[in-house]
């Protein structure tokens, strides 16, 4: 189990620059820095992960004793979520970033768990090697994803599950939202940039492509949460830490623009009252399909 040939490392979730067509056109070099500081990430949208990825295993039917696969593991979010649900699995998250490998390995170290650096597109694991193959909100930034799909299939035994989750940018992801349209609204160029032209981020998208790859029994589901933050500076502060297409984009705003899109988005989250804590909803679009 776990065997097969080299591992290719290629940057999952580090693509960023959107044309306004939805084409994914960032260079290697802004997928590094923008997908690259596990405390980071951490603090952006990784909190925000562990709340949903519960809602994933659940979906996917996780099972204890279960061997489980977790491409684009990132920080580890959707591992912990299973390995709560499954504590005799064996589970192996990959991800191409080492650092959010290094961060996985020392929140989870356990026996039955591993983290490595991994392509999703060229897995080194053996046909049939795992009873549940998942991904959480890493798909669309995979450049061939429909040749990660094959490879989750090829890893995945007969009659087990392959099943993915992707934030609802368009619609369903209000901290983004509220974002990007208060970015446009200033600089209206700001929309190549925004996640709303992401692949597979609405409704149908997910479920059409694991159909396309002949998976049977396929579902498509809403999952939602709340993000809750405790002040405007928490909503506001991690969007500096350069992770992300929005991290990316303030971060590399000049300091006068930065502070003008500040006080746009507190007026519109706050109006003109004190601060206080905000509460913004979240929903990803999750599919799961049975390999034959």
């Amino acid at each position: 189990m776990f065997t097969g040939g080299n591992t290719h490392a290629f940057p999952i979730a580090a693509l960023a620059s959107f044309a306004a067509v939805g084409v994914l056109a960032a260079t290697s070099g802004a997928q590094e820095g923008m997908f690259s500081g596990a405390d980071g990430y951490e603090r952006f949208m990784g909190r925000w992960s562990r709340e949903i990825a519960p809602l994933l295993v659940r979906f996917a039917k996780v099972r204890d004793g279960d061997t489980i696969l977790d491409v684009g593991s990132g920080t580890g979010a959707l591992t912990v979520a299973a390995a709560d649900v499954a504590p005799s699995s064996r589970i192996v998250g990959i991800d191409p970033a080492e650092p959010y490998v290094a961060f996985a390995r020392a929140r989870l170290p356990r026996d039955r768990i591993r983290f490595e650096v991994g392509d999703a597109q060229q897995l080194r694991f053996a046909d049939r090697s795992f009873d549940r193959s998942l991904s959480l909100l890493v798909l669309n930034f995979i450049p061939d994803r429909s040749r990660a799909l094959d490879e989750m299939i090829r890893v995945t035994r007969r009659g087990g599950l392959v099943a993915s989750a992707v934030w609802d940018y368009p619609q369903g992801m209000e901290m983004l939202r509220v974002f990007w349209d208060e970015a446009i609204a200033i600089e209206p160029a700001a929309d190549s940039s925004d996640e709303r032209h992401m692949p597979l981020a609405r409704k149908g998208e997910l479920a059409a492509l694991w159909r396309a790859h002949r998976l049977q029994d396929v579902s498509e589901e809403a999952l939602s949460i709340r993000m809750r933050f405790s002040s405007f500076d928490d909503y506001w502060l991690p969007f500096l830490g350069k992770q992300g297409p929005a991290g990316d984009y303030a971060a590399a705003l000049a300091d006068g623009a930065r502070e003008q899109l500040r006080l746009r988005l507190r007026r519109r989250l706050l109006g003109s009252g004190p601060d206080r804590p905000i509460e913004l909803g979240a929903r990803a679009w999750a599919v799961r399909g049975t390999v034959r």
